[in-house]
């Protein structure tokens, strides 16, 4: 009898081991993770936006468009915003002119080019990214002037060639600054979205105010250069295309804007700050 309990111990013991030593066979499958940068502008806006000043009240102290414009931003990488005025370049002196689609009274004092910068906007939140900027005016989150002050605070950024080409580091932007940031503080935006980043939210979301102010007589006293220090009104852009046509001074005689029908866009543009 103790030889059997051994060999059933033994049977047992071999039972153990062939357990343990069971075959297997794996196999694996690669899995790869690609994450591009997202870069996603959404507008809220109607079409069409339309001025019409048809007394003396709108004349003198302008039409303003409430929230006209709905901004979100969502980025995955760090970015920048900018709004550009743009035209057909229907205008004979270039693209940075309002088309004109109807004249109504074109006179010898009458002007039919009306500068883009004419248009002035307002953010509803400020530029956070203004950290070293050299601009006189970073963006455009100051009110609207007084109609009887002038100021550039406001004037839409216009490229000198009418395209879509950003602001320099004097010129407004929505959000961000011009040029690589270069590890500097606060030039840049950071990524993140309207939808999730409700903390920031405000960095993600612009309400855009619009206004046109032609003044009495319409003029447009609120039109400046890029870096708001050259005037672009009427007076302004008619002597200075006479002093390109005939080599002199101008005259002066040109001083009003010709009433009719004109046209414009603004494009708002998202671009990565790398």
């Amino acid at each position: 009898m103790k030889n059997v309990v051994k060999f059933v111990a033994s049977l047992v013991l071999i039972s153990s081991i062939s357990v343990n030593a069971q075959l297997k066979s794996q196999a694996g499958v690669g899995i790869t993770l690609e994450m591009k940068p997202v870069l996603q502008l959404d507008i809220s806006s109607p079409e069409q936006i339309n001025f019409i000043f048809k007394n003396k009240e709108d004349y003198a102290k302008g039409i303003v468009k409430k929230s006209a414009t709905i901004i979100r931003v969502t980025s995955t990488t760090k970015w920048d915003l900018y709004a550009v005025g743009r035209s057909m370049g229907k205008s004979p002196n270039g693209k940075t002119f309002w088309d004109q689609e109807k004249s109504y009274a074109s006179t010898v004092n009458s002007v039919a080019d009306l500068p883009l910068s004419l248009l002035e906007i307002k953010q509803s939140q400020i530029n956070v990214a203004t950290e070293g900027s050299i601009a006189t005016y970073p963006d455009y989150s100051a009110n609207f002037s007084t109609p009887f002050r002038s100021s550039a605070s406001n004037s839409l950024y216009v490229a000198e060639d009418g395209s879509i080409s950003p602001p320099n580091k004097l010129g407004k932007y929505i959000a961000g600054q011009s040029g690589i940031s270069n590890g500097e503080r606060n030039d840049y935006m950071a990524g993140g979205s309207y939808d999730s980043n409700h903390k920031s939210a405000s960095n993600f979301y612009y309400e855009i105010d619009y206004r046109i102010l032609p003044g009495y007589p319409a003029i447009f006293p609120n039109a400046y250069s890029a870096d708001a220090k050259v005037a672009e009104n009427i007076v302004a852009n008619a002597n200075a295309n006479t002093v390109l046509a005939g080599g002199a001074a101008g005259n002066g005689n040109k001083s009003f804007a010709e009433p009719g029908e004109y046209r414009m866009y603004v494009q708002y543009v998202l671009l990565e700050d790398q």
